[in-house]
């Protein structure tokens, strides 16, 4: 849902791959999907949507990309789902965009939120979908859904509670209280604030770091917290994971590099 103090008539071609549709980047084990609708606080039309859906195949289907960030052009950095949409006869449900959400939180990579600016309804969603959020002092939210009177899909209230607990998710969601970087520092909305300047340079540094790190441990650790949050535990896939890890060449590796004072190099087999 968007930022309605912040909406204008978006023009601009609603299809997928559009021209300011979300673009995808790869640099060998990290990949960045750029919101580019500045003028619209980056909010996301059903084309932008179905951009996102393919570029979350991509890297899911890259076994190289361990990392997956999220970056926005302008002082926004998501208002959501453009609903003035729903008044096209074809356009999709804010389900579609609830639906999407989810694959971000289940994407394979590890996912990084840079928070640049104001996160709007669904687009504070977005940075709950992924497992890490930086922002900065300019980061602020609010959750309009019950004022605009759109009852929100199922996963982003799952994730609301989560990730900020009952009590804060009924608070956002039912008052329509808009918080600054701070409090959402505080109640967990965010990870970390930086400064600025620092942002893009924090979330490289975070990037590099996650990148470093063994594969398979990684992204089973990632995948299996993400469905323990939601009180769905898997523990066969969960043994597997462990076997699979204990008989890996990567594991002799971080025990040897450890013994070694030294980086690990890790092939993820």
């Amino acid at each position: 849902m968007s930022d309605t103090s912040s909406a204008k008539d978006d023009t601009s071609r609603d299809t997928p791959g559009g021209a300011t549709a979300p673009q995808l980047a790869v640099d060998g084990p990290i990949a960045t999907i750029r919101l580019r609708k500045p003028e619209y606080a980056n909010r996301l039309s059903p084309g932008d949507l179905q951009t996102l859906r393919g570029h979350i195949a991509t890297v899911n289907q890259a076994p190289q990309v361990l990392v997956l960030r999220f970056t926005a052009e302008g002082k926004y950095f998501c208002s959501g789902y453009d609903i003035s949409s729903l008044a096209a006869a074809n356009a999709p449900s804010s389900l579609f965009f609830g639906e999407t959400m989810d694959l971000i939180e289940s994407a394979r990579p590890v996912t990084i939120a840079a928070v640049n600016g104001g996160a709007y309804g669904g687009g504070t969603d977005l940075c709950l979908a992924c497992d890490f959020r930086i922002g900065t002092p300019a980061a602020n939210m609010f959750m309009p859904a019950a004022r605009l009177g759109l009852h929100f899909y199922p996963g982003g209230m799952a994730r609301y509670i989560s990730r900020l607990g009952l009590n804060q998710a009924k608070r956002l969601f039912l008052t329509a209280e808009k918080i600054d970087a701070g409090e959402m520092l505080r109640i967990g909305f965010l990870t970390e604030i930086v400064e600025d300047d620092r942002l893009m340079p924090r979330v490289d540094e975070l990037s590099q770091l996650l990148a470093g790190m063994a594969p398979i441990a990684l992204l089973g650790i990632k995948k299996h917290l993400n469905l323990i949050a939601r009180a769905q535990i898997d523990s066969r896939d969960i043994d597997q994971g462990v076997l699979l890890s204990e008989s890996s060449s990567d594991i002799s590796e971080g025990a040897l590099a450890w013994k070694e004072k030294r980086p690990p190099r890790f092939t993820g087999a």
